[in-house]
């Protein structure tokens, strides 16, 4: 570890990638976050279906195709 260490301390501004990386993962957060929060009852109700409906779509799908 101490030489992972010594070789970062050789390099110069590398302090600046901690402080980039964790404003980059709060600004992340913070939109999924607000993404989620916005989201409408109706629409997770709607999403919830989908893996049920797509089955549902597939087997009309065949149906009138065989028509």
């Amino acid at each position: 570890m101490k030489i992972v260490i010594n070789s970062l301390e050789r390099i110069a501004g590398v302090e600046i990638y901690p402080i980039i990386s964790l404003i980059i993962f709060f600004a992340f957060f913070t939109l999924v976050t607000y993404l989620v929060l916005r989201t409408s009852k109706e629409e997770i109700e709607e999403m919830s279906h989908l893996p049920l409906d797509d089955n549902d779509f597939h087997q009309s799908d065949k149906q009138s195709s065989k028509n």
